[in-house]
């Protein structure tokens, strides 16, 4: 069986509950298997665009998120996060490939014998190949000016139609004309050159890292709004969203990869934001009801600031806040971090309870669990006096890591691990010259990836099989600022296109 068949052997979904880090919930679904004659539950594992329409597409080909005029803008896809969980999405949801063979009756990709799926080099384009018995099936998605295009071709002889349920996407759909092939190859080219701008890793970077360093470049470019410079968490409902934190991230990575367009254009969008009016934005700055202000905010918006050398905001009061977890309100360590408490409050955070060498989540509550957020006050916040507390809390978390990862902290209510926690903790730890530890996490990191290279928010702990949003542009953000620290750059030229 293909990685594709692989992501649908495991149990149905559990149900939706809190609502947690980047839009998403403790029990969001282990991807649920696809019963003979059903479909599967059309869940993301790579995205296609350059930051004007962008598209989801699932393990088989499937389009199962469309959104325009950007990654945050309106969806042309009505593909429930919450029937994803539940496994029942209609069959007929997105844009769904059915392959004809011969005289046979049309069947979906996701009844193949097998499928593989990758990105042309060192591009956005995607190409997905389905094998069913001896023919093998090849549909590629690109994104043109305003349309998402696509070539079919099937091996020996046949035809493949894409159905979409949805008006509004099948207006925007292109298929195998000129216009189609024409649009492919120079979306292929145009990202190649986007690509050609990066400052590259060191030349002693090894192949794997210039691949992930490469790919995700490519996912922040399809994930950030072209126009605003705002980015999204993901290509998914839920996710469409900008959070200034993910979004800063986003900001802080463009910039260390010599991005300084994107980089300012993200920034200004961080900067134009009511931070005290919600905790999640859309693609035009609105602010999206629903949740309030986050406790790290305005910091993480301070730190994109001054990374492309802007005036940072006011500061905004970081205690009795939720925290990254988005959970209830508390005085948590991440939004003193991101405030920099420092002086009284910063001892605070440095002894929690007692111990100086170890930090915890809810400042004064030794109970709450050591939490990874303590890498912040390495990378970007650089609060020295925590860096001793901060690398044994970091090292201290890794020692419980499975083969994917860590998770969030020690009062995590789950196993699983998650992706962002993994590339910010090696992200510091680098910084701090701990170069086997930010091997072994960048290890799990490429571990938790999918063929394609997208790194999910987070992976079953046993299987490393996607269990949310994949790519997740905060993942991607804190591996290309890991890449950079353990490989800095020394040119501004010569990159090497990348998966």
């Amino acid at each position: 069986m293909g990685w594709a068949r692989a992501v649908v052997v495991l149990v149905a979904a559990l149900a939706v509950v809190a609502v947690l880090v980047s839009g998403g919930s403790g029990a969001d679904p282990r991807t649920p298997a696809a019963l003979p004659g059903e479909p599967p539950p059309f869940l993301g594992t790579a995205v296609v665009g350059e930051g004007g329409l962008t598209a989801a597409v699932d393990a088989y080909g499937d389009v199962v998120d469309l959104r325009a005029p950007g990654p945050a803008g309106r969806p042309l896809i009505d593909n429930s996060a919450a029937r994803q969980a539940a496994a029942t999405v209609p069959a007929d949801t997105g844009i769904v490939p059915w392959v004809r063979i011969g005289d046979r009756p049309p069947r979906p990709t996701w009844t193949a014998d097998a499928i593989t799926q990758r990105y042309r080099r060192g591009s956005n384009v995607l190409v997905t190949t389905a094998r069913f018995g001896p023919r093998r099936v090849r549909i590629v998605y690109a994104v043109g000016r305003s349309h998402l295009v696509c070539l079919t071709e099937v091996d020996g002889g046949g035809r493949v139609e894409l159905r979409a349920n949805e008006q509004a996407a099948a207006q925007r759909l292109r298929c195998d004309d000129q216009t189609a092939r024409s649009a492919v190859h120079a979306t292929e080219a145009a990202d190649r050159r986007w690509l050609g701008r990066t400052r590259p890793l060191a030349a002693v970077a090894p192949r794997w890292a210039r691949r992930m360093y490469a790919r995700s470049l490519l996912v922040l470019r399809a994930l950030t709004e072209r126009r605003s410079g705002g980015v999204a968490a993901g290509a998914r409902e839920g996710w469409a969203y900008a959070w200034p934190r993910d979004a800063a991230a986003a900001t802080l990575a463009f910039a260390a990869a010599g991005y300084r367009d994107e980089a300012r254009r993200s920034a200004r969008f961080l900067l134009g934001l009511d931070l005290e009016s919600a905790a999640r934005f859309y693609g035009n700055g609105e602010p999206v009801p629903g949740r309030g202000l986050q406790g790290d905010s305005s910091g993480w918006v301070a730190a994109a600031a001054r990374a492309v050398g802007l005036a940072p905001p006011p500061p905004l009061a970081w205690r009795n806040r939720p925290d990254y977890q988005e959970g209830q309100p508390g005085d948590y360590l991440g939004n003193a971090i991101a405030a920099g408490a420092i002086g009284a409050d910063g001892a605070e955070v440095a002894l929690n309870g007692g111990s100086s060498r170890q930090l915890v989540r809810r400042l004064g509550d030794p109970a709450s669990g050591l939490d990874s957020a303590a890498a912040w006050a390495v990378r970007p916040f650089r609060l020295r006096p925590l860096y001793p507390a901060a690398r044994e809390t970091m090292l201290r978390l890794m020692r419980r890591a499975g083969r994917f990862g860590i998770t969030p902290g020690e009062d995590w209510p789950g196993i699983d691990p998650w992706s962002a926690p993994t590339a910010w903790t090696a992200w510091s730890l680098a910084a701090l010259g701990e170069r086997r530890p930010t091997l072994r996490l960048l290890a799990d990191l490429r571990r938790s990836a999918t063929p394609a290279g997208t790194i999910p928010e987070r992976v079953d702990q046993r299987t490393g099989v996607p269990t949310s949003t994949t790519p997740l542009a905060w993942s991607h953000a804190f591996a290309i600022l890991a890449l950079q620290e353990l490989w800095p750059a020394r040119t501004a030229s010569g990159f090497p296109p990348g998966r």
